[in-house]
């Protein structure tokens, strides 16, 4: 089989797999070219999940088995819950097209709520 056949017909088999739709499609759902498409964590395949640049195999089976316990609330819970996500890794799966809820990561999203009341407590502390 030709190199060029060989490369098309893995092509195709990556598509199949669920990787996040981007170009025509995204434009036509209003969004520029390069975006994926919106992915809900709480619904994603694990194909879907391992598709995303920075979720290996074995972040997205962490995710998974968290979410099989409970779905995840927002994205302050996804990294209170989930060791190896936290705020750098968060932007880079949001800009990717990953939800939590249907929302995307916002940068006020620092974290475990109990280090927002520590850091807010240092901070009246100091005045």
């Amino acid at each position: 089989m030709s190199r060029l056949l060989r490369l098309g017909m893995m092509w195709l088999a990556l598509l199949a797999c669920g990787l996040p739709v981007q170009a025509k499609e995204a434009q036509g759902a209003g969004m520029t070219t390069g975006q994926a498409l919106p992915l809900e964590l709480n619904q994603a395949s694990r194909a879907e999940l391992e598709s995303l640049p920075g979720l290996g195999i074995a972040l997205t089976a962490r995710l998974l088995d968290a979410r099989q316990q409970r779905p995840f609330s927002d994205w302050r819970d996804l990294l209170r819950r989930h060791l190896g996500i936290g705020p750098a890794l968060a932007r880079k799966l949001s800009d990717q097209g990953l939800r939590v809820q249907g929302q995307n990561w916002k940068p006020d999203t620092v974290g475990p709520p109990e280090a927002a009341a520590s850091a807010a407590s240092a901070a009246s502390n100091s005045l």
